[in-house]
């Protein structure tokens, strides 16, 4: 009898073992469970951050280029002014520099109304034609040579042609209608003429 008890005792602990052992593994599972939601959970929230911190670096780049594009349009802005600052100071500098051959001819005008010597007054007006043109060669602008010279079509402009006897002038420049002028290396006007057929 008491080996029957001892096996009934042994089952019951047998027993009492597979209920502890499924009831350590119902919380294993639990565990388990736990975990893999607070992993996800972690997952979750580490994406949040991603995105929040890529949020914020849009929003970043977003300032950057809108300060970037306020600061060209300033400099945009304050380099056309300068532009037009020194465009209105080289043209005062140039009527600066001109008054003078206009006081020259005002007086040469006057004194033509009273002179007896028209000598004097042609000497006059020489004077104040050469001194215009050197006002003109000190800014750089110096007439295009054309008499008696060939055809050049980038300085020259022929209108006509007229009969000539000389074979010397045939093809040649035979009379300049109006002058033209170079300023620096640039034809500014050309030179109209008349070409020796």
């Amino acid at each position: 009898m008491a080996k029957k008890s001892h096996n009934l005792d042994n089952q019951e602990d047998i027993k009492n073992q597979g209920m502890a052992d499924e009831s350590t593994n119902d919380v294993q599972n639990e565990v388990d469970n736990a975990g893999e939601e607070s992993e996800e959970a972690a997952e979750e929230v580490q994406e949040k951050s991603k995105e929040q911190e890529l949020e914020e670096k849009l929003a970043e780049l977003q300032d950057k280029y809108l300060r970037l594009s306020a600061e060209y349009d300033n400099y945009r802005k304050r380099t056309l002014r300068e532009k037009m600052e020194i465009q209105e100071n080289a043209k005062e500098e140039l009527f600066l520099r001109i008054l003078p051959v206009v006081d020259d001819m005002e007086r040469a005008l006057a004194s033509v109304q009273s002179a007896a010597d028209l000598k004097a007054v042609q000497e006059g007006m020489n004077l104040i034609y050469s001194k215009f043109t050197g006002f003109m060669n000190q800014q750089g602008l110096k007439e295009i040579e054309a008499m008696g010279k060939e055809l050049d079509t980038d300085h020259h402009e022929a209108i006509t042609k007229i009969q000539v006897e000389s074979k010397k002038q045939k093809g040649k420049i035979v009379d300049v209608v109006e002058k033209g002028y170079m300023l620096r290396d640039k034809v500014i006007r050309f030179a109209k003429v008349v070409i020796g057929e």
